[in-house]
């Protein structure tokens, strides 16, 4: 019978200084969705971000365009919250090459996509003032509420539908209910830094993010 090798080493211990204590090996965390339905692609993103540490302590966000729903976790992986999203109307994970140049309103219809990969976000405003959390200043992507304009009440028909498929008509934003944005998106993500993952439409999420990334990316 072999011996345990904790044991041996209070053993060796034991003889070298008369007392030993057996370190206890850290207890991995896992992301917890809180009992939540959600993707297998969700799954794997939120605790890779912990596993890597990816997250960098900061709250995250996991947003599956597949399922239109977002997902929002503090730094250790406890689910605060989930919501149903509209994202771009295109089905795509790449921006329009030229999309830093031009208003999102004039965006053709193909190019209405919500980009995926990581993304750290920053809280602020657009030029009307309006509180947003961007994504991506530059390509103008962000989270915001839905707008009180003509197309609210159809936007709010897409959100409360049980299937995803009439998620997809934004022009690349993800956009979520007013409520769940004062409740949580602006508590969390409208005060600090986050890190933000949409999980891609064209391939699997393991594709997308599955090794530790390198010192520079980390760091951003």
């Amino acid at each position: 019978m072999g011996v345990h090798p904790c044991l041996l080493g209070m053993v060796v211990a034991g003889l070298l200084a008369g007392t030993a204590v057996c370190a206890q090996e850290p207890t991995p965390r896992r992301a917890d969705f809180a009992g939540q339905s959600a993707s297998a692609d969700a799954h794997y993103v939120a605790q890779w971000a912990l596993d890597h540490a990816d997250n960098r302590q900061l709250p995250y966000v996991v947003v599956d365009k597949r399922d239109a729903r977002m997902f929002i976790f503090n730094p250790s992986g406890q689910l605060l919250g989930s919501t149903p999203v509209l994202t771009g109307l295109a089905v795509g994970d790449h921006a329009a090459a030229d999309v830093a140049l031009r208003e999102p309103s004039d965006l053709r219809p193909h190019e209405r996509t919500t980009p995926a990969g990581r993304y750290v976000s920053e809280p602020g405003r657009n030029l009307g003032g309006e509180d947003i959390v961007w994504l991506d200043y530059a390509a103008k992507l962000a989270i915001h509420r839905v707008r009180a304009d003509s197309s609210e009440a159809q936007r709010l028909l897409r959100l409360a539908s049980p299937t995803p498929e009439d998620n997809r008509i934004s022009l690349g934003c993800v956009v979520v209910p007013v409520a769940f944005y004062e409740r949580l998106v602006r508590p969390v993500l409208g005060k600090s830094l986050a890190v933000v993952y949409i999980l891609p439409d064209g391939q699997p999420a393991r594709e997308v993010f599955h090794r530790a990334p390198a010192a520079s990316y980390a760091q951003r």
